[in-house]
């Protein structure tokens, strides 16, 4: 059985959309993931990731883990050459060998805009809304009918919708205008 567990754990974390990797005491990556791999290829690992799981390792060592580190260890990067910013979970295993666990994800383009407020300028329903982040955030609609159990019809007839309520013609158009209301700060005009 325990076999079967090391094979799922490795499948769950090869196919999982975020970077994983894993740091031993010796600060050598014991593991990395498919998408954890290709980061490293592009960017390298900052500094701050190395710096900050070396004084965990130091802390384990000393005994001090729960006073240095007390809760979760999330590290905010701004990447040269990445358009948009990273966020790094830090996932600390002392026993039965101290390990590291990198967490990498890309901070989402919806995260950053006021999907509620556009919803309500535009008269979004929910799921319009919805689909909406998940078009900023790159998903095809063959991944977002996915994501809610629909068919790519019902993708395409809230897409129709949401760009006759949002006064553009196509998907490049909605998000060109939802990043202009994002960077301008200011309230996008209505349609017509």
């Amino acid at each position: 059985m325990k076999s079967f567990d090391h094979a799922l754990i490795d499948l769950i974390l090869k196919e999982m959309p975020l970077g994983v990797f894993v740091y031993d005491d010796r600060m050598g990556i014991a593991y990395q993931n498919r998408n954890a791999e290709n980061f490293i290829r592009r960017y390298d690992i900052p500094n701050e990731i190395s710096t900050v799981s070396q004084r965990i390792f130091d802390a384990i060592k000393t005994g001090r883990l729960k006073e240095l580190f007390p809760g979760e260890v999330y590290i905010h990067l701004t990447i040269d050459g990445a358009a948009n910013n990273w966020i790094c979970k830090l996932h600390i295993c002392q026993e039965p060998i101290p390990l590291v666990y990198v967490f990498l994800s890309e901070e989402k383009i919806s995260n950053k805009l006021n999907l509620s407020r556009i919803r309500m300028q535009f008269k979004l329903t929910r799921r319009e809304t919805d689909v909406v982040r998940r078009v900023l955030d790159g998903l095809s609609n063959s991944d977002v009918s996915e994501d809610f159990g629909i068919s790519e019809q019902t993708v395409k007839d809230h897409l129709s919708n949401i760009y006759i309520k949002c006064g553009v013609a196509n998907r490049f158009g909605l998000v060109r205008a939802l990043m202009s209301y994002h960077e301008s700060g200011s309230t996008p005009p209505l349609p017509g």
